[in-house]
């Protein structure tokens, strides 16, 4: 759900002219989508989570007539299969280096040399992981809230930090776990979110997924909230962000700011709320100081959703920029 202000910085709905789905191995099957000139620029967009899927208004940040648009939604998630809501579900196969090689995998299928790598959120993670492995096959970089994964970014959102901000809030997230477990959230929630008992993994999975959607807004939005809290949605949102936390995202500690140097060369855009409460502006600083050539871009009057008003008006900024290019 997009706020009509918010709306009014993007392009208007567009169909998709094509879809399908990616036979990425170990049984993944990776739903795809291009939008937009099947003639223009291409972009790939890399959603959120991880294990968020991608929205159809996801497709109006790019101008239509010059972007050949392709969305995807990662393993477990969205229209992919098998979803991680399923009663089996399988995460053997889904870290990071997975869903890079997806990535690479379906440039190669579509037949594209090059294209733009936008990414918010995990997406930000999962473009600078992909970005950094295939530097040759990026023309541009716009990420949005960067996050990294590293150990002190997780402890301020799951384990306590931001509970100063949200104590109503927190209080609801931490409700699922007894109080002599609440010295680790992550692990205590992974006890629970890998239970196969739905009476033990729906709740805790509606917990952890309503703690983000709450506090992803500068201002509340309850349809953001619904939207991300329907109970499949919310399992395997829930299921994977823990998955990969609990691994750190299969990074070494600091990994990807310290190989910022690799994209020196590579046009970019980060996209930042000064009030995002999610991913603080921190880890974009420390980022930009890394990678001085990329420009950031601070919104004043934001939190950490594309959805809020100026962070969409600086993103199609940033696509429109480089549409030219």
């Amino acid at each position: 759900m997009i706020a009509t202000d918010a709306s009014d910085a993007l392009y208007p709905p567009i169909e998709p002219y094509e879809t399908g789905m990616l036979l990425a191995g170990e049984g993944q099957r990776i739903y795809w989508e291009q939008s937009g000139n099947p003639e223009g620029k291409p972009v790939v967009f890399l959603h959120g989570g991880p294990g968020g899927g991608t929205s159809p208004w996801q497709r109006q940040l790019f101008d239509p007539e010059k972007y050949r648009i392709v969305l995807f939604d990662q393993r477990g998630c969205g229209r992919s299969t098998p979803h991680v809501s399923e009663p089996d579900a399988d995460l053997s196969h889904n870290t990071t280096w997975h869903l890079v090689a997806d990535i690479e995998l379906l440039r190669r299928n579509l037949g594209i040399a090059k294209w733009q790598v936008f990414g918010g959120s995990w997406g930000s993670a999962l473009a600078l992981a992909y970005a950094q492995t295939h530097p040759e096959a990026v023309s541009e970089i716009v990420l949005r809230g960067v996050f990294t994964l590293r150990r002190h970014e997780l402890e301020w959102f799951y384990e306590g930090g931001a509970s100063a901000i949200f104590p109503d809030l927190w209080e609801d997230y931490i409700a699922p776990i007894p109080v002599l477990e609440r010295f680790h959230l992550i692990e205590a929630y992974h006890r629970r979110l890998t239970d196969p008992a739905p009476a033990v993994h729906v709740p805790a999975a509606l917990a952890w997924t309503t703690w983000e959607a709450s506090t992803l807004t500068l201002t509340p939005d309850a349809g953001l909230v619904e939207s991300m809290t329907d109970t499949d949605k919310a399992v395997a949102f829930a299921r994977i962000e823990n998955h990969y936390f609990m691994n750190g995202g299969w990074f070494e500690e600091g990994q990807l700011i310290a190989n910022a140097g690799v994209l020196r060369d590579i046009p970019a855009v980060i996209v930042q709320g000064r009030y995002d409460i999610c991913t603080p502006i921190m880890t974009a600083w420390d980022l930009h100081r890394a990678w001085p050539e990329a420009e950031l871009v601070v919104v004043d009057d934001a939190g950490h959703s594309a959805t809020e008003p100026g962070i969409a008006r600086a993103l199609v900024a940033a696509t429109d920029r480089f549409a030219a290019r």
